[in-house]
C-alpha cells in the first residue's frame, strides 16, 4: 500500500511542475468562466425554474472540457516512461503491475477534480450575489459533482488505455480522444432506435451520457448510472493493466 501511494504522489506532483498541467488547468477556467458569463447574460434576459447546475452541464462547454482535457491529462501516464525509458526501470522496482495502473489512474482523477474546483467558486460568486439565496441547491451541487466524476473516472480509464498502448503521447491522445468521442456519440444513438426495439433501447440508453449528466445536474442520483460508470471503468482498467502485463509475453 505504501508503495502505491509513493507512486500516486509520484504521478501528482508530474502534473503540477509540468507546463502541461498548468496549460489544461488555464484552459478549463477560461472555458468554465466564457460559460459563466454567457449564462449571466442569459438570465438577465429571461428567468428560468431549472438549476443552475443543469444549466452549465447541458452547455457544449462541459463536454468540450470533458473531451479535449482528459487526452491530454492521461497521454502522458505510460506512454511518456515508455518513449523515455523509465517505464521497464518503474517496473522493475518492488512494485505490482496493479498498483502501478491504479496509481496513474488516481492521479489523473485527483487532477481532473481540481482542474473542475473553479467551478465551484463560480457557483459561490453566483449565490453571494445573486437576490434569491435559495437558487443555489447544495444538494444539487453535490449531485453534479458526483456525475463529474463518474463520467470524468469513465473517460481517464479510456485515457490510460489509451496511454498503455503506444509509446507515443500524441498517438495516445488521438486514441483517448476516439474512445472517449465514441462514448459521446452513442449518446445520441437511443433517439434513433425504433419503439419496438426494447431490449435494444435498454441497452444503449445505458450509453446516454448527455441525458444521465442532466439527470445528476437535476439531483437524480440514479444507481443504475452509478454501476454503469464503475463497471465500465473497472473494465478498462482491467485492460489496461492486461496491457501492462503484456510485456512479460515478449
Amino acid at each position: 500500500m505504501q508503495a502505491y501511494w509513493t507512486l500516486t504522489r509520484r504521478e501528482l506532483a508530474g502534473f503540477f511542475v509540468s507546463f502541461t498541467g498548468y496549460l489544461i488547468i488555464a484552459s478549463a477556467v477560461f472555458l468554465m468562466g466564457l460559460s459563466f458569463v454567457i449564462l449571466l447574460y442569459r438570465l438577465q434576459d429571461e428567468t428560468t425554474t431549472l438549476p443552475v447546475t443543469q444549466l452549465f452541464f447541458s452547455t457544449p462547454f462541459f463536454w468540450l472540457i470533458l473531451l479535449l482535457g482528459v487526452p491530454v491529462i492521461t497521454m502522458r501516464l505510460f506512454a511518456l516512461e515508455k518513449y523515455s525509458g523509465t517505464f521497464e526501470t518503474l517496473m522493475t522496482t518492488p512494485v505490482s503491475d496493479l498498483q502501478v495502473v491504479l496509481a496513474k489512474f488516481t492521479a489523473a482523477a485527483v487532477f481532473y477534480m481540481f482542474m473542475w474546483l473553479p467551478l465551484l467558486v463560480y457557483i459561490l460568486i453566483l449565490h453571494h450575489y445573486t437576490n434569491h439565496q435559495e437558487a443555489i441547491d447544495w444538494g444539487l451541487i453535490g449531485s453534479a459533482f458526483l456525475g463529474v466524476a463518474l463520467l470524468g473516472s469513465l473517460f481517464m480509464s479510456l485515457g490510460c488505455l489509451a496511454s498503455a498502448l503506444t509509446r507515443s503521447q500524441i498517438v495516445a491522445a488521438m486514441i483517448s480522444f476516439t474512445l472517449g468521442f465514441t462514448f459521446f456519440l452513442l449518446s445520441f444513438l437511443p433517439g434513433y432506435i425504433p419503439m419496438t426495439a426494447h431490449w435494444q433501447a435498454q441497452v444503449f440508453s445505458h450509453f446516454a451520457l448527455i441525458d444521465q449528466m442532466e439527470d445528476f445536474a437535476r439531483g437524480l442520483v440514479d444507481t443504475r448510472h452509478i454501476v454503469f460508470y464503475l463497471s465500465m471503468t473497472l473494465l478498462s482498467l482491467f485492460l489496461t493493466l492486461r496491457v501492462v502485463e503484456s510485456r512479460r509475453w515478449k
